[in-house]
């Protein structure tokens, strides 16, 4: 199995669930500038849609979304432990996921487009606070979003990891940054962040 990544893009939450999950795996780092990979390939020929992540089977298909292939990870070892198989405990990770995407990955992302500027930022910024604002309540004193790590944990850990990059601070919530140390801590992402130099 192949991961196609950048260094502390969205691709490092799949990098997580695979150390995580212990599954075996090899890294190609993208440069989305050219599109190509350390390896001299053409990443569109991978990838059509020219972002990351991609993941590539044993089987050869090339899969992509990222919410989608965490999912597909954690369905791939149920034995991690890291997306319940049935029931509201999966339906309440899959809402995390859903959030993360749609309310802090988006926002958050959009800052670093240099594009953003002006009135525009400034509702980015008013709508991210007011996630954040609501994501630091409903953390409370929790470690993990649902009990125990999750592909959820992976992802918002990875997508609060921007703040600093685009200046959003996080000092107004303590209990975020409390998550946010607790999570790094973890071997699995400790491992991940290692290989990709980011630590």
């Amino acid at each position: 199995m192949k991961l196609y990544y950048v260094p502390g893009a969205c691709s490092l939450t799949q990098h997580i669930i695979l150390h995580e999950a212990g599954i075996e795996h090899e890294l190609v780092k993208v440069d989305l500038k050219t599109r190509q990979t350390e390896k001299g390939e053409n990443y569109l020929e991978i990838n059509s849609k020219g972002y990351v992540p991609a993941l590539r089977l044993d089987n050869g298909k090339v899969m992509t979304e990222g919410v989608v292939l965490s999912q597909y990870l954690a369905d791939s070892k149920p034995e991690a432990g890291l997306l319940a198989a049935e029931g509201e405990a999966r339906y309440d990770t899959l809402t995390w996921m859903s959030f993360i995407s749609t309310e802090l990955h988006k926002n958050m992302g959009a800052l670093f487009n240099p594009a953003v500027k002006g009135e525009w930022k400034e509702n980015v910024l008013a709508t991210l606070n007011k996630r954040l604002a609501w994501l630091a309540a409903s953390l409370g004193q929790k470690e993990t979003l649902t009990g125990t790590f999750s592909i959820a944990d992976a992802y918002l850990f990875t997508v609060l990891g921007w703040a600093r990059i685009v200046g959003v601070s996080l000092d107004a919530w303590p209990d975020i940054q409390r998550y946010q140390a607790a999570i790094a801590s973890r071997p699995s992402v400790q491992a991940a962040m290692k290989a990709e130099g980011l630590i």
